[in-house]
């Protein structure tokens, strides 16, 4: 097909082999905008009257999605603040928040940094060692080997979150997760037979704990490729350098699987994500975890034990 399926344009950005479906850029541009939109609707992710935190990282899922939820903010259904976080990754995370900020001022949204030198006395790079310190050893005590740079910023990033949420009553946090995203976590967690986390996996969190503020993932339906061809489509500035301490990770492993197989096999992150919503309430019936009734000893926040992640991690430093 030469010509766009909604409105017969013969200028075509793209074709969607999952589909069939080729678009013209306005067409592209405002399918995705429905389809946000929609799903937004069907899973409920949002109701009148909601604060928003955005979690504004300045790369192009986080920037498509605050630029998607602020229709929403503009016809007063919702209000909006976004927030960076600046792990303190030398010649990488710069640039990120600046352009987080600039597309934040742009749309007259609050915007806020925090960084885990502020919470957590340190940067990642110095966690890492990568600093010129020599402090930034990531064996904790009782570890046999280092932990991967992702498995700490994880958790930081998810502590502060939820704290600044609590700040600013937030009812939700919006994170830029794509389908990419969201089949790479699905199989991660069964190959890790990590139960716990498998059945947290969607598009709403779903805490047991008040004191966890509800995660929305707006972009949970949308690939990777069509959030970065929308960003283009719709001049969105947007941070386009990757993380340098993504390169070895696992996650990234699985993504690469993912895209070599979706290559032949274009509907196989569709029906992975299908299928586990299909499977996931049985797994939830049978294998609950045990719910976060606690409070961590050292922050006050919700903890199974006597301490949160965050704050396991920052003993085993001291």
């Amino acid at each position: 097909m030469n010509s766009c399926s909604k409105c017969g344009n013969q200028q075509i950005i793209i074709r969607k082999k999952h589909s069939g479906q080729s678009l013209c850029q306005e067409c592209f541009i405002e399918s995705i905008n429905e389809k946000v939109l929609k799903d937004t609707r069907k899973y409920k992710l949002l109701e009148k009257g909601d604060k928003v935190l955005v979690a504004l990282s300045g790369g192009k899922d986080s920037v498509v999605a605050l630029h998607i939820l602020n229709s929403l903010r503009e016809k007063n259904i919702i209000d909006m603040v976004a927030v960076t976080i600046d792990e303190g990754i030398k010649g990488y995370r710069e640039e990120g928040i600046e352009i987080a900020a600039t597309n934040a001022k742009s749309l007259g949204i609050e915007h806020r940094v925090m960084s885990f030198k502020e919470y957590f006395g340190r940067t990642l790079d110095e966690m890492m060692g990568q600093d010129g310190t020599g402090h930034g050893d990531t064996r904790r005590q009782g570890d046999t080997e280092p932990r991967h740079a992702c498995t700490y910023c994880g958790v930081f990033r998810r502590w502060i979150l939820n704290r600044v949420a609590q700040e600013e009553g937030a009812t939700k946090i919006a994170t830029g997760h794509n389908l990419d995203d969201e089949t790479q976590s699905i199989l991660m967690n069964y190959l890790e037979g990590n139960i716990n986390n498998l059945i947290r996996i969607g598009p709403k969190s779903e805490s047991r704990d008040e004191r966890f503020t509800v995660k929305i993932k707006p972009l949970r339906e949308i690939p990777e490729k069509e959030i970065g061809l929308y960003a283009i489509a719709a001049d969105l500035n947007v941070h386009l350098a990757g993380c340098p301490y993504a390169g070895e990770s696992f996650r990234r492993e699985i993504g690469g699987f993912i895209k070599e197989l979706s290559r032949d096999h274009p509907t196989i992150m569709y029906s992975t994500l299908r299928g586990f919503d299909k499977i996931k309430p049985i797994l939830k019936k049978e294998l609950t975890p045990k719910g976060n009734t606690g409070e961590c000893r050292r922050c006050g926040e919700p903890a199974a034990g006597e301490l949160c992640k965050a704050c396991s991690f920052l003993e085993g430093w001291e």
